[in-house]
């Protein structure tokens, strides 16, 4: 195998990258390692122009098992099938920073696929696809302005330095952990998770990922210039001849006061639209409609970002850092529900149920990258009659999947320890009605539901979108930033999320950002904008938390009487068995005549769930098995047994304990059913516990007076001899 051979230290990690003739049916390729993780990276374009009305660019990340060294899969499926979750998360990672560089009016398809060939304990491969992607669309004769660049920053709470690139076991209790991607100074993808950190602190974070993208940027520039090939020139989109002269006659004039009409400027650009439709297909009956529609949305960009520079102006008319009018409700659909939160911003209205359940309502996950139990899931859907529209339901696409991601990852660093909450969570959130930001309106729906729930959050959580109109041209943006022309919008709205350079959400509590998430639709975005862009969230998002918390200033005392209940208790270790029973028969049996489900781990800890009284019924039976008695303590039974030596007394369903005839009354008695029989109930008291754990009573220690009450007298002649304690198996507890 012919192969070249370029290197990077970044982190202190040794980046490799590797071009052969591995994969030499592709325009592009290139074979990326970092330790032991690597991945293969290839780009391909049709020859051919296609029909597609829009730029078809397709990214796939895809995950091997072999990669982690596992066979993974159901028992009958071993081989992969639909991606995972994150796989799904890495393929939008890769494609939100490649695709702002692509000419948008390529009709060829395109398709870059990175597989995962192996991954070691220390490396994601999810910065190595994305500059792994770069490198192989950079190389290639496909028309591309890149290539761009991916550093992972994140921060322990040992240290006030930010690690690059940090390690598995780095990120597990991390303060921050963010991917950032970007050129020439510029940044045009974020994802962030933190726990609160300041907008100051993460603009620093974003400082030092520009200068690691820099370096990373300048080695792929030089691997571009030694081994890149000559770029080719795909057909791009045209339209018919006089088709922009028949747009300006009819249509170009009123365009503004369609974008510019206030709050129905949606509908008012969407019927001025249908009306060019209309002229077009008059005009060019034999024409497909995808140069009209391309042509007017051209211009109503246009339009948004004139008015927005040079007038500051936005469609709605509010100014520039305005959020709509907002609306909060906590509960109030159905006592079915566990928790439930209804929140509106502007025309982007959304329902928030939350649902709780026990340890094996979890989710196993067991992919290439996750192992173990997920406890709190958020989940999104996004139906079409949310935007006016008729479609397809059912199944889960990759935006439902990225956006209810990113509202899991905001809300998971307010929920409470599983020591404190034992619970499983799960929140979906329905978008009832979208015009602008439904992820993060989910955040703030999600927020109440769970403080409705009675979830003992540490703080409420919202989140903002934040937009951008700048001018076009976007040449030497970082250098230049101060003179660029630009607004920074709060809140964005259909038209403005449509049309406008960037699509940032910040999400967190009043004490900090929790996350993060950018995309652009230009090269990249300047830090000076970023900073701003951020202290205009923080601005908003507090301004939200004051309604949310309006609506209920925090989590109810109480949990709903439909949610069900959990109590968690520690038995000891050897204790387990006797409540599982032989073959499982007595916790089955707890579980059939209570109701409750009952987990036990390894450790001994037992969750204990269930509706109404099931729980406590439940507990008291796990804890009347694996209780230890202790001389001195009084308890009562039933008879279960009787001997001419003394009779033996239920003291749970797994313990007898024995009460010797001489320990029946404070008075010598001659026959044991003189003073009890099968089935009473007797007070007791232990008298001793010997080393194997068997239990020996005493009814005259309980109480004294107990024979005498039952008719018993004194018996006369010699003592009968009384065996030594434990001679007998039967003697003491015994085991039932």
């Amino acid at each position: 195998m012919v192969s070249k051979h370029f290197e990077i230290e970044i982190g202190g990690r040794k980046i490799q990258a590797i071009f052969s003739n591995l994969a030499d049916q592709t325009n592009g390729s290139v074979l990326m390692k970092c330790g032991e993780t690597s991945i293969l990276a290839t780009a391909v374009m049709d020859k051919k122009k296609g029909s597609s009305p829009f730029f078809p660019l397709r990214v796939d990340y895809e995950e091997r098992f072999y990669a982690a060294g596992r066979i993974l899969g159901s028992q009958f499926i071993r081989r992969e099938g639909r991606p995972t979750d994150e796989a799904i998360l890495t393929s939008r990672v890769i494609d939100r920073t490649i695709r702002p560089l692509f000419d948008q009016r390529i009709r060829n398809e395109i398709q870059v696929i990175v597989t995962a060939l192996s991954i070691d304990t220390e490396n994601d491969p999810d910065t190595l696809a994305v500059i792994g992607a770069s490198l192989a669309v950079a190389v290639s004769d496909i028309p591309w302005n890149g290539p761009v660049s991916a550093i992972r920053i994140g921060k322990t709470a040992t240290s006030e330095d930010f690690i690059v690139n940090p390690a598995y076991v780095e990120r597990e209790n991390s303060l921050l952990d963010s991917m950032i991607c970007g050129k020439s100074g510029i940044i045009n993808m974020i994802e962030a998770g933190a726990v609160e950190i300041s907008e100051d602190s993460y603009g620093k974070a974003l400082e030092l990922a520009e200068k690691e993208l820099t370096k990373l940027e300048v080695w792929q520039k030089s691997i571009v210039a030694e081994i890149g090939k000559k770029k080719c020139e795909p057909e791009t989109w045209f339209g018919p001849e006089h088709m922009e002269q028949v747009f300006k006659d009819k249509i170009a004039s009123r365009i503004p006061s369609a974008v510019l009409c206030g709050t129905a400027g949606k509908a008012a650009i969407e019927a001025l639209k249908d009306e060019w439709m209309d002229l077009f297909r008059e005009h060019f009956p034999d024409e497909g409609l995808d140069p009209a529609d391309e042509l007017y949305e051209l211009e109503v960009d246009k339009e948004l970002h004139r008015a927005a520079i040079e007038e500051n102006r936005r469609p709605d008319n509010r100014p520039m850092n305005q959020v709509r009018e907002l609306y909060a409700q906590a509960g109030g659909f159905s006592e079915m529900h566990h928790g439930c939160g209804l929140f509106y911003r502007g025309g982007t209205h959304v329902l928030s149920v939350l649902t709780l359940g026990g340890p094996k309502d979890s989710q196993l996950l067991d992919g290439m990258e996750e192992g173990g139990r997920k406890y709190f899931m958020h989940h999104y859907n996004f139906p079409p009659f949310s935007s006016g529209e008729v479609g397809r339901t059912g199944g889960v696409n990759r935006r439902a999947v990225g956006h209810g991601a990113l509202a899991e990852k905001a809300l998971s660093y307010i929920l409470p320890s599983r020591e404190t909450f034992p619970y499983t969570i799960r929140i979906v959130s329905e978008s009832l009605a979208s015009n602008g930001s439904t992820s993060m309106a989910s955040v703030c729906a999600s927020t109440i539901a769970l403080m409705d729930a009675g979830v003992p959050i540490k703080r409420p959580a919202a989140g903002i979108a934040m937009g951008l109109m700048m001018e076009e041209n976007t040449e030497h943006k970082a250098q230049n930033a101060k003179d660029l022309r630009y607004k920074v919008l709060t809140d964005i709205q259909g038209p403005e999320d449509h049309h406008g350079d960037m699509d940032f959400k910040v999400a967190g509590t009043r004490e900090g950002i929790t996350a993060i998430q950018m995309d652009v639709k230009v090269d990249g975005i300047p830090l000076t904008i970023l900073k701003e862009a951020l202290a205009d969230a923080k601005r908003a998002r507090l301004h939200i938390l004051d309604t949310i918390e309006t609506s209920i200033a925090a989590p109810r005392e109480a949990l709903r009487p439909s949610a069900p209940k959990i109590i968690t208790m520690k038995i000891p270790t050897e204790k387990i068995g006797a409540v599982i029973g032989t073959g499982g028969k007595v916790i089955q049996g707890i579980t059939r005549d209570t109701g409750a489900e009952i987990d036990i781990a390894d450790d001994g800890t037992v969750t204990i769930i269930g509706r109404g009284d099931a729980a406590e019924k439940a507990h008291k039976i796990v804890e009347s098995i694996t209780h230890e008695f202790k001389v001195g303590e009084r308890l009562e039974g039933p008879v279960v047994r009787i001997l001419d030596f003394g009779a033996f007394v239920q003291l749970n369903a797994s313990t007898d304990g024995m009460v010797h005839i001489s320990e029946l009354a404070p008075f010598r008695v001659n026959d044991v059913t003189d003073v009890v029989k099968m089935g009473d109930i007797v007070p007791v008291m232990v008298k001793e516990v010997d080393e194997k754990g068997r239990v020996n009573l005493s009814i005259k220690q309980a109480d004294p007076d107990y024979a005498e009450r039952k008719g018993a007298k004194a018996a006369t002649g010699p003592a009968p001899a009384r065996p030594s304690f434990g001679s007998k198996p039967s003697y003491g507890s015994r085991p039932r």
